[in-house]
């Protein structure tokens, strides 16, 4: 599967938004990135210092030269946080949450909220890096690529400035790994730590099957043989013989929608006198008994006498209370992720403008997936195939679940970036005892990723060598 596949869970608790305020969802939303612009971390350190958590790694990576008016906030492991990091992140968030309109705590709250979110960055990516993953070059070059094109710059121009900023290109791309690392290292150790018991995957299952509802589905087609209200004796005898005549035919063989377009007083004649797929309680009762207990393709032995007149029947299908049908959609995405560089809001103008070309046909949705998206859907032109309610993240999924085929969504945000999303199918498919088995281990896991997350995060910190440092008394 895809990269994408880990969109299934749910956003981790330190980008929930749903519980938070709106000042620390602006808060999140700018940490969210690594830092990919190494201006921080940037001094030798001052004497004064406070120690948290494990012992002190072997080497600091300190430099030799610092810049005027910065200091080193804190260590993690051998990553540095510093006084000019921290300044230009709070002013981030005050920006975004100037634009979203929306006010900030106070000071010293603010200050302390975006100095453990970038305490918890360095932690978790000196936990990545330890885990020899790769990321592949490729990847690195559309993230690139899309940082240039959000600049309105070329990929050489965006050298040109990096150089003249004093960015080595080289950390600049390594930084941008390290994204990348923390995203898939995140994603397999969150998931390895969830436990998902039978007896919780049963419990799931009848859930499921309560909310679906219950009542067996009937397709029946039926030859109406009407009776006027009021009719006399010899009218009902008359249109019974004809009736009975009818049902003799078809049981004989004759072609049992061909005789409903010739004979029926239905309405659905023209369809062959097909109702159509119904729940048992969306039918009259008296259908119901009739076919209930009849092998599909088989025709009622008797006629049905109602008061609209009577009635042929012939069971056409039958989905049992017992089955379980899904609604799966095949999509394709383009994923942008917000970075240093790109901004959230620049993704999603970006993304915008990508929608804007492919509806106007300058650009195919394959070519701008396979050039720009940062998932590992790219080279498949951003197909994810063919996915079931639930596995995928909310944010995605129900922007998804509201296009019809071919439909274009706005885009959408979710922990992993901001997507672009179009719907090419949908089909109904009916799920054998493995299937739903699978799909509420699923919604099982999505449920407790909040948790497990939060529990792999208090372990990374619990080994992390932390030392907090006082600012410079002069």
């Amino acid at each position: 599967m895809n990269e994408l596949t880990p969109m299934r869970r749910r956003t981790d608790r330190s980008l929930r938004a749903a519980t938070l305020p709106a000042w620390s969802k602006l808060l999140l939303a700018t940490a969210a990135a690594l830092l990919a612009w190494p201006c921080a971390a940037q001094l030798r350190a001052p004497a004064t210092t406070q120690s948290v958590g494990n012992s002190p790694p072997a080497r600091v990576a300190t430099p030799s030269t610092a810049l005027r008016g910065d200091y080193i906030l804190a260590v993690v492991n051998q990553e540095l946080v510093t006084a000019a990091e921290l300044a230009l992140r709070i002013q981030r968030v005050r920006d975004a949450a100037s634009r979203a309109g929306n006010a900030l705590p106070p000071e010293p709250e603010l200050r302390s909220q975006v100095l453990k979110a970038l305490i918890d960055e360095r932690v978790l990516v000196t936990a990545a890096r330890e885990t020899g993953q790769r990321v592949d070059e490729a990847e690195i070059d559309r993230a690139v690529a899309n940082v240039a094109g959000q600049n309105q710059i070329s990929e050489v121009q965006l050298r040109a400035r990096l150089q003249a900023e004093g960015v080595d290109y080289g950390r600049f791309r390594n930084n941008l790994r390290d994204q990348l690392l923390v995203e898939r290292t995140r994603e397999r150790e969150v998931q390895s730590r969830i436990r998902i018991t039978d007896a919780e995957i049963d419990a799931e299952i009848a859930r499921q099957h309560a909310a679906a509802g219950n009542a067996t589905e009937y397709n029946i087609a039926q030859i109406l043989v009407a009776v006027p209200e009021g009719a006399s004796a010899a009218q009902v005898m008359e249109r019974r013989m004809r009736a009975d005549s009818i049902l003799a035919r078809v049981r004989a063989g004759e072609n049992f929608e061909a005789v409903a377009r010739s004979m029926s007083d239905d309405s659905n004649k023209e369809q062959g006198g097909v109702i159509g797929m119904r729940p048992a309680d969306r039918l009259p009762d008296v259908f119901v008994s009739k076919v209930k207990d009849l092998q599909v393709g088989a025709i009622t032995p008797e006629l049905l006498r109602s008061a609209a007149g009577f009635h042929v029947l012939k069971l056409l299908e039958r989905r049992d209370a017992a089955a379980f049908r899904v609604t799966q959609t095949r999509v394709r995405h383009i994923l942008l992720r917000p970075s240093a560089q790109l901004s959230e809001e620049a993704a999603i103008r970006r993304l915008a403008g990508f929608k804007s070309q492919i509806a106007a046909g300058t650009a195919s949705f394959e070519d701008l997936a396979r050039q720009n998206s940062e998932d590992g859907s790219a080279a498949a032109g951003g197909d994810l195939g063919w996915m079931s309610p639930g596995s995928l993240v909310p944010e995605f999924e129900q922007a998804m679940d509201e296009l019809k085929p071919g439909g274009l969504s706005d885009p959408i945000v979710s922990r992993f970036g901001v997507h672009l999303i179009q719907v090419l199918d949908r089909r109904e498919l009916e799920l054998d005892s493995r299937q739903q088995r699978e799909q509420a281990r699923n919604a099982l896991k999505e449920r407790k990723y909040e948790a497990a997350y939060q529990d792999w995060l208090d372990e990374l910190r619990s080994r992390a060598y932390i030392e907090m440092r006082e600012p410079p008394t002069s």
